[in-house]
């Protein structure tokens, strides 16, 4: 089948890409540097003639707060009014395990602003819900530094390959649309301040990370489960540990 891919070459679209070349689908990358731009229609009438389901893992340039709604809600609302034109029947998205719990944040206020779209667009859709990416450790690392030592709250955190939520994604997209969410997440659980305790070592960074019950997640305070799953027993589990991960960085894979 035809699947567009939003946002199909960063990080986690460029791999959904290969995955579904490779399992005999017409997989095509949509973004700015193909000729699609979401924000202003560009491009997109012609890329989605003749696809079956849209994949969007695109992202805002900015976080900050209003431009990333505008962003999310831009966006997707082009996307999708292109697809009722086009026929899509599946829309696929990749949003964040936890956006409801910390709506006070102003990312995950705005990937809620994007689901509700999605929601309520009449289009049969599906919604993947993942951890943190492993590719994102050192960047929450460092948005968690004070004075040169790194605060994290000790709550459950279950962080996850970008190859596994490529893999769960592509599941997704040429399965039958779920008309709801599935939350995906990687194999193992740990407490937040040891994973990065363990992972700056690994990295041979000299920063202290210290346990801080209040340190806050780009500017949201955590619970104990704002960062995973909330039903262990449905949720999809990936299968690289960040130890894979890390060796396979350094291998070059």
């Amino acid at each position: 089948m035809k699947i567009v891919v939003i946002g199909g070459t960063g990080l986690i679209g460029s791999k959904l890409v290969t995955k579904l070349g490779e399992h005999g689908h017409e997989a095509v990358a949509a973004a700015p540097n193909t000729g699609v731009n979401t924000l202003t229609g560009e491009g997109l009438a012609e890329v989605l003639k003749g696809a079956q389901v849209v994949v969007d893992v695109s992202n805002s340039p900015s976080f900050e707060r209003d431009a990333v709604m505008k962003f999310f809600q831009t966006s997707t609302g082009n996307v999708l009014a292109a697809e009722k034109e086009a026929g899509v029947g599946h829309h696929v998205a990749v949003s964040i395990v936890g956006t409801e719990r910390m709506p006070d944040n102003g990312y995950f206020a705005a990937k809620i602003a994007q689901e509700r779209l999605i929601e309520e667009s009449g289009i049969p859709y599906s919604l993947v819900h993942s951890t943190q990416f492993f590719e994102f450790a050192r960047g929450i690392a460092d948005e968690a530094t004070q004075d040169g030592k790194v605060h994290i709250a000790p709550v459950l955190f279950q962080p996850i390959a970008g190859d596994d939520v490529a893999q769960a994604v592509g599941r997704t997209a040429v399965g039958t649309p779920l008309n709801g969410r599935v939350e995906i997440a990687g194999p193992r659980q740990y407490r937040m301040d040891e994973f990065f305790r363990k992972a700056l070592v690994a990295w041979g960074d000299p920063r202290e990370v210290v346990t801080d019950p209040h340190a806050r997640y780009f500017g949201s305070e955590l619970s104990e489960r704002s960062l995973v799953p909330l039903d262990d027993t449905r949720a999809v589990l990936g299968s690289i540990t960040y130890r894979d991960w890390l060796d396979r960085a350094a291998a070059g894979k």
